[in-house]
């Protein structure tokens, strides 16, 4: 299953998080199966995300494409740098 059926299939079934902001907040409380980022995350962001991501063991997937590409993914109207997929 690539990566965009994965992100699909978790948004049919509203097991996903958007935003970076909201990513953090998630990761810290919550039980993400992993995270998405796009090539383009700022780098101060993809460090932060990462290093939470070490923290609590979990996978940090890149998106192939810029986070306007993963908006549209996702089939928003805006950009998204990082989303949790839930378990």
């Amino acid at each position: 299953m690539s990566l965009t059926e994965i992100i699909l299939d978790a948004i049919k079934s509203n097991k996903i998080t958007f935003g970076y902001k909201q990513s953090i907040k998630f990761i810290k409380s919550g039980k993400p199966k992993f995270i998405v980022i796009a090539e383009n995350i700022p780098e101060p962001m993809r460090k932060q995300i990462e290093h939470n991501a070490k923290i609590f063991n979990l996978k940090v997937e890149i998106f192939k494409g810029t986070s306007k590409e993963l908006g549209v993914t996702c089939g928003k109207p805006f950009p998204i740098s990082t989303l949790v997929i839930e378990e």
